[in-house]
Order: C-alpha cells, then sequence, then structure tokens
C-alpha cells in the first residue's frame, strides 16, 4: 500500500495533495504496550499460509445487486527484484461493464496465502484502461509490476484486502462509483521473505464483487488514506550498518526505487512541518479535511512490527472523537470497521493518525528474526513498516 492523496485513487503524497496541519513523534505514554511473549506475538501474526477456502458473502443480494466474480487470467509466479523479498505486481480485469454501477462490496480470493500479503482494487476508465492495457501488453509475464500505486494515473481506490478482512456491508445506501466500460487493477503484494525472494510457486487469486445498477442513484464513497510516517531505530540490544537511517533508506531505494526514498522522506519532513522527525516507537500526522462530508468506516494498516493505530477527529478540541482504535494490533485481523453510526465532518475538521510500532518483535517473529536489524521506515516490503489510516466516506455528502 502506498500513501495517496486525499481524494483517493493515484493521486500520489508526492504531489502535494496531502495538506498537514501538525504532526510529529509522540512518547511512550500514548499508547505503547510492552513487549508480548513470543508465543503470543508469533499467534497474532499466524494468517501466512493458511487454508485459501472462498469465505460467504456476507449477505445475499439485495434488490438491484449482483455478484461478478474474476481471477487472474493464468497463475503467476511472483519473483522479487534483486536484493528484496516482495514484489507488487499488477493485473488487468474486467468487469464487463455495459452501464455505470456501484460497487457496494467485494472479497478477495487469495489463492496462495503463503504468498500474498494484501491486495488493493483500483477502477481505471476507458482511456487510462488502454494504458493500462498497453503497459500489460509490454510487460513479459502476466501483469506489470506496480511498487507503490496501480502503475498507471488515473486509478481510483474502490477496495482492499489484507488478512482478517472479509466482504464488508454498508448498511447505509453507499457505494463506489464505475463507470460503464472501466477496467479494474488488482494489485498484489507478494510476501517473499520465506524463500528470500526468489519464486515459490504460483497463485492465482480472483475477487467477488457485488455491483449494484448504477439507476439507483446510491450515495458516491471514496477511499482516502492517512499515511503517517515511520521512524523506528534499532532497539538498544541491536546493532548494524542498516541501524543508520541513511543506510536504511538507501537500501530501501536499491529494493523499491527512488520513489520509495521520496515517499519515506517527505512524510519524515511533512509530519514534522519541515524538521525531521524524532527517531521512536510512535509517531503520527495530522491534517485538515479539504471538504465536507460523511464517514461511514475506517481501517487501518501496518505490517508485522505494528502495536496499534488510532484515528482520531478533531482531537484536542471540543467534540473531538475517535474514529479508529485498536490498541492491539493484530497483522491477520485488519478488516474494515463500519462506524455504529456515519460522521458528519465538515472543511478544515482535522483528522490525525498516531501508530506504535516496536521493533523489539523483530526477534520475536519467525517471518523476521533471521532479518537485520534496520532503522524502519515507511516502506512497501513486509520487512519495512507503514502506518495508514483508511477513510471509507462521501466527500460533499
Amino acid at each position: 500500500m502506498r500513501p495517496t492523496g486525499w481524494m483517493g485513487g493515484a493521486v500520489l503524497v508526492l504531489a502535494g495533495a496531502l495538506v498537514v496541519t501538525s504532526c510529529g513523534q509522540q512518547g511512550a505514554q500514548h499508547g505503547h504496550q510492552a513487549a508480548a511473549p513470543a508465543a503470543t506475538t508469533q499467534q497474532a501474526h499466524a494468517g501466512h499460509g493458511m487454508k485459501a477456502e472462498a469465505p460467504p458473502p456476507a449477505a445475499p443480494l439485495r434488490a438491484g445487486e449482483r455478484f461478478v466474480t474474476l481471477k487472474l487470467p493464468q497463475p503467476y509466479t511472483p519473483a522479487a527484484p534483486a536484493g528484496a523479498t516482495d514484489e507488487y505486481r499488477c493485473f488487468l480485469l474486467d468487469p464487463n461493464l455495459q452501464s455505470a454501477a456501484y460497487l457496494t462490496g467485494n472479497q478477495f480470493l487469495p489463492q496462495n496465502t503463503d504468498l500474498v500479503h494484501h491486495a488493493i482494487v483500483y477502477a481505471v476508465d476507458q482511456a487510462a484502461a488502454g494504458k493500462a492495457q498497453a503497459l500489460d501488453v509490454s510487460t513479459p509475464g502476466e501483469g506489470w509490476t506496480c511498487f507503490g500505486d496501480a502503475g498507471i494515473e488515473g486509478g481510483n481506490w474502490i477496495g482492499h484486502w489484507a488478512p482478517g478482512a472479509n466482504e464488508t456491508l454498508l448498511t447505509q445506501r453507499v457505494g463506489h462509483p464505475v463507470a460503464a466500460g472501466s477496467r479494474l487493477i488488482l494489485q498484489i503484494h507478494y510476501n517473499l521473505l520465506a524463500s528470500e525472494g526468489k519464486p515459490a510457486g504460483s497463485d492465482q487469486s480472483g475477487i467477488r464483487l457485488r455491483f449494484a445498477d448504477g439507476a439507483q442513484k446510491l450515495t458516491p464513497l471514496q477511499t482516502t488514506t492517512l499515511p503517517a510516517p515511520v521512524e523506528l531505530p534499532c532497539t538498544k540490544q541491536e546493532s548494524g550498518p542498516l541501524c543508520v537511517r541513511t543506510a536504511a533508506v538507501n537500501d530501501l531505494a536499491h529494493r523499491f526505487g527512488e520513489q520509495a526514498r521520496e515517499t519515506a522522506n517527505f512524510l519524515d519532513k511533512a509530519c514534522g512541518r519541515g524538521k525531521a522527525l524524532t527517531p521512536g516507537d510512535t509517531q503520527s500526522c495530522t491534517r485538515k479535511l479539504p471538504v465536507a462530508g460523511t464517514v461511514y468506516a475506517t481501517a487501518g494498516h501496518m505490517h508485522l512490527l505494528g502495536r496499534s493505530i488510532k484515528l482520531e477527529l478533531n482531537p484536542g478540541k471540543p467534540g473531538a472523537r475517535t474514529l479508529l482504535d485498536i490498541p492491539e494490533y493484530n497483522f491477520d485481523d485488519q478488516a474494515i470497521r463500519p462506524l455504529p453510526q456515519p460522521v458528519a465532518v465538515k472543511k478544515g475538521d482535522t483528522v490525525r493518525v498516531t501508530c506504535t510500532h516496536d521493533a523489539g518483535l523483530r526477534k520475536l517473529l519467525p517471518a523476521l528474526s533471521s532479518q537485520p536489524a534496520r532503522y524502519v521506515v515507511w516502506g512497501e516490503g513486509t520487512s519495512d513498516e507503514m502506518c495508514l489510516g483508511l477513510l471509507i466516506w462521501s466527500p460533499g455528502h
């Protein structure tokens, strides 16, 4: 997952679409927890390798809805770039929409759970679909490499999956609008830590989509990403060349390209209001909403060193409220959290995302215990970290 702009889709954070008002490092008193025993921690990240069975829909089809099930055209065998243990691959799928529709639910169907880390679904109009088709044809093998985003401009994030996330249905009459003739880009993050980046089997995952007739005029949804920086130093018991931030960021860029360095450095400066953040286990970032709207659901995403994540509306002000609070983060439980009641927000309201990570987990988790100690920043790899809040909302409504 890569941070995108306030209005979702492929507006990158590096384009300056995020309006940062105050950010920074917070002390351990703000939610830091003592290290869990090794057994508990290992169980908390045991989801990879679980048997892949298609879960049933969250509910029967509602009036005007239909299911469309798609899968990768051919099995794909992921292989990480030299020096990396992760691959992000995008696949172009055709839902055959003859008329406008709303996506009201989706269920990603991972076929090889030993490899699949997370997935994002982007919708692209006919013009962008042509560019995606050309990229697909010019790239050897099925799909194309797409670290960070869909690999082309114009994609709207309309759904995602991470371990523990099943189909989530909102009770309100809402949905992600998808134009007639649109294609879908399915981005899959493959985790190859266990095979040290080498091919370790194929995958032919799919997705079950729930579409509603566009004539129903549902309230349109958008997914907006709220990234916060990660500036996590090595523990006092660790040492090594990658415990120096500069070396760690250079290594990140070597594995994923210069955009990875730019993202990590941008978040550091933007969320520090131009100043480098103080390294620490807890970081946050606060932004102003550019428009009014209604929030229906939230979600949070971190990797294996994540301890807690919180999403707050207007923190420190009268009427402040918590939209998402996961005090004990579990990588294998990343379901979307619908709000008990939709929350109306005003233009200029602030939203803060705060994450706590624990570098001590590196030695406790089998997936990471053989990895070298490193200063951890925002990065695409499973051994890197993220702090990402998600708003599923309707701007302007």
